[in-house]
């Protein structure tokens, strides 16, 4: 079993940062991409941004720019720095994982308040 679980989530203004992380544990697992989803009240779960095991990177255009995600392949972790944020960003925000299947942690909380 692979377990993934998010931290870093939180309350913040328009304007300000968070860091997300997403640990990956249980059967160790090399990933062939992890990255990050959110879903706002209402609305479907969309892609935020995903990293290959080889480092290439994919964005959603409303956050290219802001957001940067990273990796560290030999700790399995994910990570989503998301700076200048907008309460447009509000949302639950949800760690992917594929290799064989395709895994999802339980999602961490981001509101940003105007």
């Amino acid at each position: 079993q692979v377990q993934l679980v998010e931290s870093g989530g939180g309350l913040v203004q328009a304007g300000g940062s968070l860091r997300l992380s997403c640990a990956a544990s249980g059967r160790r697992i090399s990933f062939n991409a992890m990255g990050w989803y959110r879903q706002a009240p209402g609305e479907q779960r969309e892609l935020v941004a995903t990293i290959t095991k080889g480092g290439t990177t994919t964005y959603a255009d409303s956050v290219r720019g802001r957001f940067t995600i990273s990796r560290d392949n030999a700790d399995n972790t994910v990570y989503l720095q998301m700076n200048s944020l907008k309460p447009e960003d509000t949302g639950v925000y949800y760690c992917n994982a594929v290799s064989n299947f395709n895994y999802w942690g339980q999602g961490t909380q981001v509101t940003v308040s105007s």
